[in-house]
């Protein structure tokens, strides 16, 4: 049984025929294109952030307080999960960025164990100034990438 589809794998091979879910050279082409221009925006987006004088991971601090997406305020395990890092380095990234004076913490109302955080005046402008770039930086080089390798892989459904 084992050397029988050992010899159909070979005989597939030979023939050239793809086989389901089989990838085409344009498939890698359109991938690695995809993964530089991904490099490609995160090389810019971090240097936008250092000309604004933060790491790559205050500015997606920033952007993960503000851009939260769940009814009511981010908090720190909030912070932790939209950036995958463990509670107690979400902690010392908030701190950072409060001596900063880009985020505030704000006791919950309705509940006092609970810190929500928000952006101040200074933390809005910086974030929009990041966003803005970024915006305009993905719309520039990332759009004709991520078209490329979506229509690339439609046509491989269709063969």
């Amino acid at each position: 049984m084992v050397q029988a589809k050992k010899a159909q794998r070979s005989r597939v091979a030979r023939s050239g025929r793809r086989g389901a879910g089989a990838m085409r050279e344009s498939d890698y082409a359109a991938l690695a294109q995809f993964r530089y221009q991904i490099r490609s925006f995160l090389a810019f987006s971090e240097a936008a952030a250092a000309e604004q004088g933060l790491t790559p991971t205050q500015h997606q601090a920033l952007l993960g307080i503000k851009g939260f997406v769940r009814p009511g305020p981010a908090t720190v395990g909030d912070v932790a999960r939209f950036l995958l890092i463990r509670h107690h380095s979400a902690v010392e990234l908030i701190d950072r960025l409060a001596k900063l004076g880009l985020v505030s913490r704000v006791t919950d109302p309705d509940d006092a164990r609970r810190v929500h955080l928000k952006l101040t005046k200074r933390g809005e402008q910086k974030l929009q100034a990041l966003s803005r770039k970024n915006l305009e930086e993905l719309r520039r080089a990332a759009s004709p990438a991520l078209s490329r390798l979506l229509t690339s892989f439609e046509e491989s459904r269709e063969a």
